[in-house]
């Protein structure tokens, strides 16, 4: 595709608000336009080719314009392009659930959305109804980590607060309880792994031990805290909140949105500690990050009493375009290449070389931690602010789009990336590192 730049550039700053973008940065103008995807590539305007190694904010898994799923998307168009699901229903939404459900061992209920926020906003939701429901109305808190995120609607950002992105909000936003963010790189107890005893849990302990008998639920991001920094933490802090969790009667909703489908080298990040959560979040690239569709898959026991008998239960929670099917067709078609391609087990193999080549930055002196969990390389900086931009800047001159989270700077390339591709990547992204002093 061939547009005059400039004239787009001029309607980009009259007409667009770019999300989570500093307006100085805006109408300066200084990104690419991008015009066309292929494979793990974006195309610019002018011709110019990136290899998107943030697979366009977590979600392009299986990159761009791949042949099925495009297909796929054009197939459906032809047949349905929106129907609702108020006492309606359609086949994608239905086989679609029907998928997704039978990734999970217990019987469980799919509630679709659009994007990630609106799945973790029912989930918190369906949390507190159910406890309603069961004449529980008492237990209508939540506990969440520090520096947790889960989107920008009220709900989610009540649970994920990040002051520098939610401050001006404070005032709108419900309390929640907040446990020590599981922060292995730079941990507040001097540990490292070896020695680790998860001294960082005793704050969700002490959380439970004095308010378990006011909390609908407890939320997290499982093995990663993406929008914190990309904090790793280890499954047996999630098995040790599991088994709380248990003990306590609180619910455990997992917030895979960004971490799943195969990110972290199993088909879900929470499947690392072999654990069982009551609620799951979905999004991102649960259409391969082609359409926007999310989920909230809900175990049957929760389920089960929104019945409206002998009292109406009904959630009274929904979107538009719940479960669209186009969306859903762009979903099944990337479930079904993920069998297919084995895509996670790629992803789980890849995951290992680029824990490897990455590992060396740890000797920089300005480095203060690298930390890889399957498809995910960070490294964590000192805290200069100009170093993050100046590694994207490079980067970006050597074809390849990353986008720091303060004074970390990552990799999230789509998992379908070659050896070949990934190691000339991280090969970049390591040089750009070490040189940024």
């Amino acid at each position: 595709m061939t547009i005059d730049t400039d004239q787009y550039m001029q309607m980009d700053r009259q007409g667009i608000w770019h999300p989570y973008t500093r307006h100085s940065a805006a109408q300066a103008g200084d990104f690419p336009i991008i015009t066309k995807g292929e494979g793990v590539y974006l195309f610019d305007a002018e011709g110019n080719k990136y290899l998107d190694a943030i697979s366009s904010w977590w979600a392009c898994n299986l990159g761009h314009s791949h042949p099925r799923l495009v297909e796929a998307i054009i197939r459906q168009a032809r047949e349905l392009q929106h129907s609702i699901l108020g006492n309606l229903s359609h086949p994608r939404a239905i086989e679609l659930a029907e998928e997704l459900v039978g990734l999970f061992p217990d019987p469980r209920h799919v509630l679709f959305a659009s994007d990630g926020a609106s799945a973790a906003e029912a989930a918190l939701k369906i949390a507190i109804q159910y406890w309603h429901n069961l004449g529980h109305g008492e237990r209508n808190r939540f506990a969440s980590l520090e520096d947790a995120y889960h989107g920008d609607t009220l709900g989610a950002v009540s649970v994920g607060y990040l002051e520098g992105f939610h401050l001006p909000f404070k005032p709108l936003l419900f309390p929640a309880y907040r446990g020590e963010s599981p922060y292995c790189g730079r941990c507040k107890h001097g540990k490292e792994p070896a020695s680790c005893s998860q001294e960082c849990f005793d704050s969700m302990l002490a959380v439970f031990d004095e308010h378990a008998d006011e909390l609908a639920a407890v939320i997290l991001e499982p093995l990663c805290q993406g929008a914190a920094g990309m904090r790793i933490y280890p499954p047996e802090y999630l098995r040790l909140l599991d088994k709380l969790c248990k003990e306590k009667d609180v619910l455990l909703i997992v917030d895979e949105i960004a971490v799943g489908f195969g990110r972290t080298g199993k088909m879900f990040a929470f499947q690392h500690a072999g654990i069982d959560p009551d609620i799951i979040c979905l999004g991102k690239s649960l259409s391969g990050g082609y359409l926007p569709i999310s989920a909230t898959v809900v175990k049957d026991k929760i389920f089960e009493t929104f019945g409206d008998q002998p009292e109406d239960r009904t959630f009274y929670h929904g979107h538009t375009f719940s479960g669209n099917p186009i969306a859903s067709a762009a979903a099944l078609e990337t479930l079904r290449i993920y069998e297919r391609e084995r895509i996670v087990e790629q992803a789980e193999q890849k995951g290992r070389l680029l824990k490897d080549q990455m590992a060396p930055l740890s000797d920089l002196p300005h480095v203060v931690d690298v930390r890889c969990l399957g498809m995910i390389g960070a490294a964590e900086l000192d805290d200069e602010p100009r170093w993050p931009q100046q590694i994207r800047e490079r980067l970006l001159g050597e074809g390849i789009l990353v986008r720091p989270l303060g004074n970390v700077v990552y990799l999230m390339p789509p998992l379908i990336t070659s050896g070949d591709i990934l190691n000339r990547t991280v090969e970049a992204f390591c040089n750009a590192v070490e040189v940024c002093r």
